[in-house]
Parts: structure tokens; sequence; C-alpha cells
């Protein structure tokens, strides 16, 4: 993007009925780190990355709860994300208050979504540069928000944002109908999956992510490290042993057509010829 003569102000309309300002706000989300949400029946899990500038510094928090039955994960503008949470958290304590009962998670999100328009509407504002996951349980089930810098709200099954998450929408668009049925263990599997597509061959470690969940029975709660380093290594050696069989059924199959020789040293260098191609075919 470069800089033109409507981009001076969030008000001002470009003749192609663009704003500007607001596409920016927009880009800076897809900018921050990933983040990533998925839902069950049940359950939902947010995961997020969360990468340290440098080795002398801590990371900043990315996932933030918001009450027992909601909690949301950002991308964009760490800052904003941390009022817009403050906001979120202070709805839901007026309305516990005044209502003696959890706030309805779609309500919040329609909140959430006007303050965020406000901003696209007041020449003395800008737009909230920061996308919200928002991931609640309420009377109604298992809910998945995304809130846009625009003003707009959309309603998931998974999603990912931030900065490379195609690769993870990729993962989540092949296993999402799948996800309703999911049991709680796989979905935090698929989330760490989904996470791990984001990397770009870089190993996932406890250390750079983040996982939360929310589910019956279940308040929405930040899993520790070692919870979450015990579930990447879990997870990993099961995707390194899964394929063995397959090629241990391409050798075997490789080795059937060939019964006649009957020695030993004769009938090992065709079988080793014969497995390489036809596990590239």
């Amino acid at each position: 993007m470069f800089r033109n003569q409507y981009d001076t102000d969030v008000t001002t309309w470009s003749p192609q009925g663009r704003l500007f300002q607001v596409e920016y706000a927009m880009e800076a989300v897809k900018q921050g780190s990933a983040a990533i949400g998925l839902r069950s029946k049940t359950h939902v899990v947010l995961a997020s990355v969360n990468k340290a500038q440098s080795d002398l510094s801590s990371h900043q928090k990315k996932i933030f709860k918001v009450d027992d039955h909601i909690g949301v994960a950002i991308a964009g503008l760490t800052a904003d994300g941390r009022v817009l949470s403050r906001y979120m958290r202070s709805e839901c304590i007026n309305y516990s208050y005044t209502y003696e009962s959890p706030l309805p998670v779609g309500r919040l999100v329609v909140q959430l979504a006007d303050k965020a328009q406000v901003c696209t509407q007041r020449s003395w504002k800008r737009p909230f540069g920061v996308g919200l996951l928002v991931a609640g349980l309420d009377e109604s089930g298992a809910h998945l928000y995304y809130n846009c810098p625009s003003g707009n709200y959309f309603e998931y099954q998974a999603f990912a944002i931030g900065s490379r998450s195609q690769a993870a929408k990729t993962y989540l668009e092949r296993r999402f109908e799948s996800f309703v049925s999911s049991t709680r263990e796989d979905l935090l599997k698929d989330a760490l999956f989904a996470l791990r597509e984001t990397l770009q061959g870089e190993k996932l470690k406890s250390s750079i992510c983040t996982v939360a969940i929310v589910g019956v029975g279940e308040a929405f709660h930040i899993l520790d490290n070692e919870t979450v380093q015990a579930l990447i290594d879990a997870f990993e050696i099961v995707g390194e042993e899964g394929p063995a069989p397959e090629e241990g059924a391409a050798a075997a199959a490789a080795a059937e057509p060939t019964p006649e020789p009957a020695a030993d040293d004769q009938s090992a260098p065709a079988d080793e010829g014969a497995a390489p191609m036809d596990i590239q075919g």
C-alpha cells in the first residue's frame, strides 16, 4: 500500500468507495503474529504465536481471559487488543452485576463491533489496529467470532488471523467438517497442528505459543507451558509414527510381485531398488 490523497482522514471516501485508513488497520492485523481458533459442540480452543522481540525480552500476551466463559486471542497492535479486552471485561462484570447471569457471547461481540465501528466515522479517531478471535460458551452452545477493525464480525467453525495465517486456514479448511464432533484432545491437537503450519518449518515449542480452552464444565483458562509441551511431544510422536505402516505396506507390495528368488542375499537388493520407485509413484 502507498499514500494517496484519500488516506489522510478516516472519514474521506475514495472515488472507488474505499476507506483507506480502515484498510490500513486491517493490514496491521495481517502483520501481527498468528492466532487460531476452532470450536466443537462443547469446546473452543484458542492458540497464538508469541515470539519475543529479542532474546533479552519477554513476549507480549496474545490471549486474554475476559470472563469464566469468554476469552480472546488477538493479532495486530497488542496495546489496542489490551484496551479492548479490558472493555469486554468491564461489560461482562456490569452485565453480571445487573442481571446475575453471564453475558451472552453474541451480545458482547455486537457491542465490541459497535465500538470499533464508531472509530470509522469520527475524524478525530483512528480505527483499532487489532483483530480479535472471541471464544465463548453460553446457553446456546460454543461460539467462535472474529471481530474486524472495520466493525464487521463473523462467526466461524475455525479461523486464523495474522501473518502466514493462510497456511493454517488451508489446514483448517481440510478438516473443519470433523471439528463439530471432535473431542477436547482432538481439538487441541488440530489447533497445534494448524499453528505449526504458520511457523514455516520452525519447530513448534511451548515457549513460542500459547493455548487456551473453554468448554462445558471447564472455565476459560490458559494451559501452562508444561502441559502444552507434553501435548506437542505426544502429537509429534504420533505424526512421526503415522506414515510408518504406509511405508511398510509399500515395501510389502513391492516385495510381493518378486517371490521367485530363493536366496536372501539376492532378494534384498531387488526390494531395495523397487521400494523407492513405489514410494515416488
